[in-house]
């Protein structure tokens, strides 16, 4: 019972007897044994090899371990399918959301040069002697000075950014 469960338990776990044998400080010949029944390990290295195999000495000792069917694999295999597929779909969704924010932002700069082009800047020729006024036309002067620099960049960096956004073949 204690070798078979040895050994279910290594396999699970994906250890060869080798890698188990290290991480124990004893030769593979001695996993060997432990798990063909020719020898048992003594208190100290059956705390150690629950330790190493992150199992509790009960369920080393206990009822025999049942190693993973070809059933239990189909079942984990179409659970990480599901998993991938809601990864891909969660993907996409974000590719085609990322790419109408950017197409938005192509638009709203578009339009806002369309309307700076067509209105010029109608507060230079407000009355300055205000300072509610003064304050608000050079608010204005300062977003066209910043829109008119940095504008073309964003609109480039946005039209790079829909282009590498398109959906591949």
């Amino acid at each position: 019972m204690l070798n078979e469960n040895i050994r279910a338990i290594r396999r699970a776990k994906g250890l060869s007897q080798e890698e188990l044998a290290i991480k124990l400080n004893v030769v593979r010949q001695t996993i060997s044994k432990w798990e063909q029944g020719r020898s048992v390990p003594d208190s100290d290295l059956l705390i150690a090899l629950s330790e190493a195999l992150e199992t509790p000495v009960s369920t080393l000792l206990g009822e025999t371990v049942v190693e993973a069917t070809a059933d239990d694999w189909r079942a984990i295999a179409g659970k990480l399918e599901i998993i991938n597929l809601q990864l891909a779909q969660r993907k996409e969704t974000r590719r085609k959301v990322v790419r109408g924010l950017l197409i938005a932002l192509c638009i709203v700069i578009a339009a806002i040069f369309l309307a700076l082009y067509f209105f010029g800047s109608p507060y230079l020729d407000w009355d300055y002697s205000d300072p509610e006024t003064a304050v608000v036309g050079v608010a204005f002067h300062a977003f066209e000075w910043l829109f008119a620099r940095a504008a073309p960049l964003i609109l480039i960096m946005a039209i790079v950014g829909i282009f590498l956004t398109r959906k591949k073949p």
